[in-house]
């Protein structure tokens, strides 16, 4: 244990995702050691992350303003809708340059034993888009003939998967797709490399409604 200043940088590090007590220590140590423009830099990063950053509001993606630059792009096909389970899963399709429709972040996966279901992600948004209804910001949206479910190849994901295409099949002329085969099982999205992501969203393949 360190003292005062020190070992409370290194307990908040360690409350970081990944990031274990030795990687805490590595980083605080580094910071320690940091020039001071260097440390002002990660003072205003981390304030305007916290104070400039909201969700779309459309989509549920990341923003700095109420529509991500994604829905806000008219050369985006607002007919096909990729569900992800998280923003970073946004960059991983957008990295692949094989999707050109627009994205619905659900905010997580269904974990009933971690006490998340369907209330605690933005399923009902996803069925207000593509019922026609109007988005929070009273604007009507184009109606989805195409929504592409990209879960995690995990259990998690296939739960929050399987309880979605139960949600989409009273859509009437709405095609659900999963992304082909090619993905590891247990592996999460956001570390498939290009390839191997593009070629299953390319192979992408009707679910049994």
């Amino acid at each position: 244990m360190f003292e005062g200043p020190v070992q409370d940088l290194i307990d908040e590090l360690g409350r970081l995702p990944g990031i274990g007590p030795k990687s805490a220590q590595r980083l605080a140590f580094h910071l320690l050691g940091a020039e001071e423009a260097d440390i002002t830099r990660l003072q205003d990063a981390l304030g305007k992350v916290k104070a400039g950053v909201v969700f779309c509001e459309v989509c549920g993606n990341v923003s700095e303003k109420q529509r991500c630059r994604i829905c806000a792009d008219a050369r985006r096909d607002a007919t096909l809708v990729c569900v992800v389970e998280e923003p970073k899963d946004v960059m991983a399709v957008e990295r692949t340059r094989e999707f050109r429709g627009r994205y619905h972040v659900l905010g997580g996966a269904l974990d009933p034993m971690g006490g998340i279901g369907p209330d605690q992600l933005r399923v009902r948004e996803l069925l207000r888009r593509i019922g026609g209804q109007p988005t929070e910001g009273g604007e009507q949206e184009p109606e989805i003939s195409e929504v592409i479910l990209a879960m995690d190849p995990n259990t998690e994901g296939e739960a929050t998967a399987t309880y979605l295409v139960r949600l989409l099949r009273d859509f009437p002329g709405l095609t659900v797709t999963k992304l082909a085969s090619g993905l590891p099982m247990g592996g999460d999205l956001e570390f498939a490399d290009e390839l191997t992501l593009g070629r299953a969203l390319a192979g992408r393949r009707p679910t049994a409604l």
